[in-house]
């Protein structure tokens, strides 16, 4: 009976470890693209290629990544605020 209940604790555990790690997957690789979107959301003309690239840069986070990433944004005249929490949202979600 002892060894019906370890199996069943161990196949629950892997069940959730590995549910844990699908429900986080998609959240890693949606960084940069919720700061993209949020760019286009707010600026619709900007440069697609260009926010991207600002993105992916800022999704790296840390200070130069953010200011790297805002100053891409800044040159091609995305708003001030809009650039900033695009920024800050390509590092933290």
């Amino acid at each position: 009976m002892k060894l019906v209940r370890r199996i069943t604790a161990a196949a629950c555990g892997v069940t959730l470890a590995l549910g844990g790690a699908v429900a986080l997957a998609p959240a890693a690789n949606a960084t940069p693209q919720g700061c993209f979107y949020y760019v286009l959301e707010h600026k619709p003309d900007a440069d697609r290629e260009i926010a991207q690239d600002a993105c992916m840069i800022g999704a790296a986070g840390g200070q130069q990544s953010f200011q790297d990433c805002y100053r891409l944004l800044r040159e091609d005249y995305v708003p001030a605020v809009v650039a900033g929490n695009a920024c800050r949202r390509a590092a933290s979600e």
